[in-house]
């Protein structure tokens, strides 16, 4: 039962920082390009930053979301990586990264928005990223709830 409410509260609180990620206007558009070569895309919100790197392959360019937000007190921030309805691309890796805090609560979906299994993706103190051998290759959204460094001290 704790467990599920620490799962509950980190959905909780993920949802409320990118409902004010996008109340404050930093959601933003990159392009997701296919061909297997290895891109990041990086963005800052005072002193924290998120960055999404990978490889894909399948379909054409496409137009993907980002959204980073921090809470009233700067006690928490969120990062989430979601693509449009209708993808065609498939994901070769993929590792998301944050800056000023340590992840708290993590989830990945699938391109069927359902949740990849806990073994297709490794969480790490400041990293997301792909598990080789196990990842599925089908990435729709990816979503990070971090405790910000500042507020350890």
């Amino acid at each position: 039962m704790a467990a599920y409410l620490v799962l509950c509260a980190g959905v909780l609180l993920s949802l409320a920082c990118e409902l004010h990620a996008q109340a404050a206007g930093s959601t933003e558009e990159f392009d997701v390009k296919p061909g297997g070569l290895y891109y990041t895309y990086t963005r800052r919100l005072g002193d924290f930053s998120c960055s999404f790197s990978y490889a894909a392959q399948g379909g054409t360019n496409e137009k993907w979301h980002m959204s980073i937000g921090v809470d009233e007190e700067s006690r928490y921030f969120s990062c989430s990586i979601w693509r449009p309805p209708g993808s065609y691309l498939f994901f070769i890796s993929f590792k998301a990264e944050v800056s000023g805090g340590k992840i708290d609560f993590c989830e990945a979906y699938s391109q069927a928005d359902k949740p990849l299994k806990k073994s297709e993706y490794e969480i790490k103190d400041t990293t997301v990223s792909h598990v080789p051998g196990s990842f599925s290759s089908s990435l729709s959204k990816l979503t990070i709830t971090a405790r910000s460094s500042h507020a350890e001290l």
